[in-house]
């Protein structure tokens, strides 16, 4: 039975800080063992007849999600990335009407996603992003750009770059009403804020498990809502993306009926034995709890700034990410945070500092130390 996690149940690189959730969660010790005995293992032992074992950890990995964001197994495929994701549901939506060929999104979101947006002009689409100025947070926003010539809208649920916070069910409610597709990209809330993709309300949720939920890189996932998925016909399938892999028929075509239509070649399955362990270890600590965690922490932050530069950080509204633009101070706070050893990035001259289970309040603290005037 899994356990929950806490910061000892981590892989934290040191000697600092580690404030870079948002980047790439620590690895949970328990996914390393689990990587160890359920695929490293069974290859060595067993070789190719290991495929039996390795797809049960796929298996493992689609109703971990099912289990910690709702919906059921059979609704969620494996992906490399949410840009992969993302070009694959692109080649299986129909084509546009002329009249109906816009993608919205917002300028914030990751540009990642746009690239894939942008060649989708191929395919007839168009993108119109929603500028910097407009608030991605209130619904107005969208509801002023979503048109009669919206074929779809990509909403981002926590903005990496601002940690901004979408009101994703309005906007797909939005969407319901006025005939567009809405897809959510939840790759910097899903381990964080805790939800369902029914509350989500959007018929495609795209997701990474690399950040808040510890996975590491090459364990995304696509949810599509039953009701949909049906109409969509992807281009880029492969073996197992067939109702049957192992008929071996190569002019019996046949998509499998529920999302891993949407899956491809042969699969990689090291990534998801990392993803489901840490899944399932977050699901017995609860996303909630993540959550509570991480707003200690940026209060035990911001009370041991500077008093001038409290009122400076925005704290609500956001994701677990404090994204603090620095002016003039940039060069030397940065320098402090790297002569501790913190693990940090920035976005031009905007800080971002994030806090997960693997933190605790000597860290919060220690980071808030660079503030103070040398």
């Amino acid at each position: 039975m899994s356990t929950p996690l806490d910061r000892e149940a981590f892989a934290v690189p040191g000697p600092g800080p580690y404030a870079l959730t948002h980047s790439v969660g620590c690895l949970p010790l328990s996914a390393q063992a689990r990587l160890q005995r359920c695929f490293l293992d069974p290859w060595q032992a067993r070789g190719g007849d290991a495929w039996g074992e390795w797809l049960g950890e796929v298996d493992g990995f689609r109703a971990a999600l099912a289990a910690l964001f709702g919906g059921e197994a059979m609704q969620y495929c494996p992906q490399s990335n949410l840009s992969s994701g993302l070009a694959k549901l692109l080649g299986a939506v129909p084509r546009p009407d002329p009249r109906r060929r816009i993608w919205l999104a917002s300028e914030d979101a990751f540009p990642s996603l746009g690239f894939v947006l942008h060649q989708a002009a191929r395919l007839g689409f168009e993108l119109q992003l929603i500028p910097r100025g407009e608030d991605p947070a209130d619904p107005a926003t969208w509801a002023a750009r979503i048109g009669a010539d919206t074929f779809g809208v990509l909403a981002t649920h926590i903005h990496s770059n601002t940690g901004i916070v979408t009101p994703v069910a309005d906007v797909a409610l939005l969407c319901a009403q006025r005939g567009s597709l809405c897809v959510v990209d939840v790759a910097q809330s899903a381990g964080l804020l805790p939800f369902s993709v029914a509350e989500l309300g959007a018929p495609i949720v795209l997701g990474s498990c690399i950040k808040w939920l510890c996975g590491g890189p090459g364990a995304g996932f696509l949810w599509i809502d039953p009701a949909l998925c049906a109409s969509l016909e992807p281009l880029d399938v492969g073996w197992f993306s067939h109702a049957d892999p192992f008929e071996f028929d190569i002019h019996a075509w046949a998509p499998a009926a529920d999302a891993r239509r949407f899956w491809g070649g042969t699969p990689s399955v090291a990534p998801f034995v990392l993803a489901g362990e840490s899944l399932r270890r977050l699901a017995a600590t609860g996303i909630a709890q993540v959550l509570a965690h991480n707003r200690a922490l940026l209060r035990v932050f911001v009370d041991a700034l500077p008093a001038d530069w409290r009122p400076r950080v925005r704290t609500t509204g956001i994701g677990g990410t404090l994204c603090l633009p620095l002016g003039d101070d940039f060069e030397r706070i940065t320098r402090a945070l790297a002569a501790d050893g913190a693990r940090f990035d920035s976005r031009g001259p905007v800080l971002r500092l994030s806090f997960h289970l693997c933190n605790d309040a000597a860290d919060a603290a220690r980071l808030a130390r660079a503030w103070r005037p040398r």
